[in-house]
């Protein structure tokens, strides 16, 4: 014999298949930003790699020894400025940023050619701004120029400051590559922010800092 089902068992099973549908919709929002945090750490420690092998290019702020052997009374330490040019003993301005060391030595070599015994002439940057990577939940991602050393929450100022909408700070990612070693941490930003922590946590440079999105179940 049939008997029609109680309503306390309908109902369970119609509580159960929404809890069921809610839950997949979860894990669903779950993978779908999981996944999207994955790329963008992906791709920053691409750009990261790419830059690291690239050669040394001189830029605006490098602070650069330029040093001739055989004439010691032109040695110079100079800042290149905004316009990417130094000013030099005797030849005046000469544009610097946009060459490697090595290039821009060989120039001056040519241009002090009839002041030197000998043409070596040496470029040796001694300061220089570094950058670091900051994606995620942040104001505007991407590569920041840092000229001092700083902690991971002022190079999240410097882009701009947290999303406070969606950002977890309690789980802000560090991602650095040390002789071609990949180590990761976890610093609680939250906590610096409320006072309960008072210990630094410095970047370094091409340090990839990714301030992960909070879950959502909408």
């Amino acid at each position: 014999m049939n008997y029609p089902k109680p309503r306390w068992s309908i109902l369970s099973h119609c509580a159960l298949s929404f809890l069921l549908v809610l839950a997949l919709i979860g894990l669903s929002g779950c993978a779908s930003t999981s996944s999207r945090q994955s790329e963008e750490e992906l791709e920053a420690l691409a750009q990261a790699r790419k830059e690291a092998s690239e050669p040394l290019v001189l830029k605006e702020g490098h602070v650069i020894d330029i040093s001739f052997p055989g004439a010691p009374h032109l040695n110079t330490t100079q800042r290149i400025r905004p316009d990417g040019r130094v000013t030099l003993p005797t030849i005046g301005e000469v544009v610097a940023a946009g060459m490697t060391p090595e290039r821009l030595a060989s120039e001056l070599s040519t241009r002090y050619a009839s002041e030197l015994l000998n043409s070596q002439v040496l470029v040796t940057v001694t300061a220089s701004s570094y950058p670091v990577y900051v994606t995620g939940a942040v104001a505007r991602p991407g590569k920041v120029l840092l000229d001092r050393p700083m902690t991971v929450l002022e190079a999240i100022l410097e882009a701009g400051g947290p999303d406070f909408t969606r950002a977890n700070l309690k789980g802000v990612r560090v991602i650095r590559i040390e002789d071609e070693n990949i180590r990761r941490f976890t610093v609680n930003v939250q906590d610096i922010l409320g006072g309960r922590s008072v210990e630094p946590f410095y970047v370094a440079p091409t340090d990839i800092i990714y301030v992960p999105e909070r879950f959502s179940w909408l």
